[in-house]
């Protein structure tokens, strides 16, 4: 466990997977929610708005955060 203790939470694809530190980087998201690659990571906020997270980047985990996949598009 991490050093305070705590044990945390991460939503991925509406699924929770426990994670032991407070932080979490692009690449461990990918991992833990055998995400694609070819697609981007997409942060959830609980207002409703959303952001697409860089490939090197590292998220400071709180409360009502939760990942997943940008929607898929296709002709019509």
């Amino acid at each position: 466990m991490n050093e305070k203790g705590k044990k945390y939470f991460v939503t991925i694809e509406g699924k929770e997977y426990p994670w032991e530190k407070d932080t979490i980087t692009t690449t461990e998201i990918r991992t833990l929610g055998n995400l694609p690659t070819d697609m981007p990571v997409v942060e959830e906020f609980p207002d409703g708005t959303e952001r697409t997270l860089g490939e090197n980047e590292t998220v400071e985990l709180k409360p009502g955060h939760g990942f997943g996949r940008a929607p898929k598009f296709k002709r019509g």
